[in-house]
């Protein structure tokens, strides 16, 4: 007769499943206290002065530089003189009135003038672009002889002035016959270093083997520019788009020096020719409203679609 040793049961020592635990759902109450105490905690003695200068000291700096002089702006277009020039400004009008956005569209072409803003922000941001995405895609992943010679010229451009080139650009445009010319605005500016920059950082960050598993498929440069490349840089090329659609809207110097007729002339240029025309001091308030009328668009479209500007320029930074 043999003797067994009888064993002990051998505990399973995989994990055991465990139920996850249900947070616990706060009150109103309790969370308005938790906010509450967060506050409190951020103005206790020892936090106070990293509170205000690291928190509210630079919002109240920021709010003065640039909100302040907006908000001077805005109100200013809807005072009457006697309200501007006067030894005891108030930033809300007293008496406010549209008589100067009317005065503006009186004494100059307002609606030739957007329209001709319209066309070259168009025509001009959507080649730049095409070309930036191009660009960008061709220092990428086609081997060009001497691309880091170029992309090195790129960040040149980058560091350099655009007031550098404007004699050369003159000439040239005159010599071409774009003297006056809306086109004459749009070509010397078709480049972007910054676009192509960008573009180009983003795309060493995609995945390689997308485009590996797509040239097994056949797929040339093309579609996998349009297909591939593209459509995962959304964020980044709308953050090139936006920032290029702005400066155009924006630009003066040079659409001021090629034009000379206010029929060519676009938003940020008639608004210097309203200053030329209203010289007077009592005339402020039309130039306020003028320039209201120049930035309200961008403002719109940038608080819009500021979103797309944090993704594209965070987007590749962490892996």
């Amino acid at each position: 007769m043999s003797l067994t040793r009888s064993r002990p049961p051998v505990e399973d020592a995989r994990p055991r499943d465990i139920a996850p635990q249900k947070k616990q759902k706060l009150t109103k109450a309790e969370r308005r206290q938790r906010r509450r105490g967060g506050w409190l905690d951020a103005f206790s003695r020892q936090n106070l002065a990293d509170t205000i200068l690291t928190g509210y000291l630079p919002i109240i700096v920021a709010l003065i530089i640039i909100v302040l002089p907006l908000a001077w702006m805005v109100s200013s277009s809807f005072k009457p003189p006697s309200e501007i020039v006067t030894l005891n400004p108030t930033l809300l009008p007293q008496d406010p009135s549209m008589s100067n956005y009317g005065d503006v569209v009186d004494r100059v072409p307002l609606l030739t003038m957007f329209g001709n803003s319209i066309y070259v922000t168009i025509v001009g941001s959507s080649i730049k672009v095409f070309l930036a995405v191009t660009t960008a895609y061709a220092l990428v992943f086609i081997k060009v002889p001497g691309r880091n010679f170029i992309f090195l010229g790129i960040l040149v451009a980058l560091m350099v002035p655009p007031e550098v080139s404007m004699l050369p650009n003159y000439l040239t445009i005159t010599g071409l016959g774009g003297r006056d010319t809306l086109w004459g605005i749009i070509l010397p500016g078709l480049g972007t270093a910054f676009g192509t920059f960008l573009l180009r950082q983003h795309f060493m960050a995609l995945p390689k083997e997308m485009f590996e598993a797509a040239e097994l498929d056949g797929a040339g440069h093309v579609r996998k520019l349009f297909q591939i490349a593209a459509p995962v840089s959304i964020p980044a090329i709308a953050t090139v788009g936006l920032v290029t659609v702005v400066n155009e809207w924006n630009s003066f110097l040079w659409p001021l020096v090629i034009t000379g007729s206010a029929e060519k002339m676009t938003l940020p240029v008639g608004l210097n020719l309203l200053q030329s025309v209203e010289s007077q001091a009592g005339s402020y308030g039309i130039l306020m409203a003028g320039a209201v009328i120049v930035i309200v668009p961008m403002l719109i479209i940038f608080a819009a679609l500021q979103k797309y500007i944090v993704a594209g320029l965070t987007q590749g930074s962490v892996k």
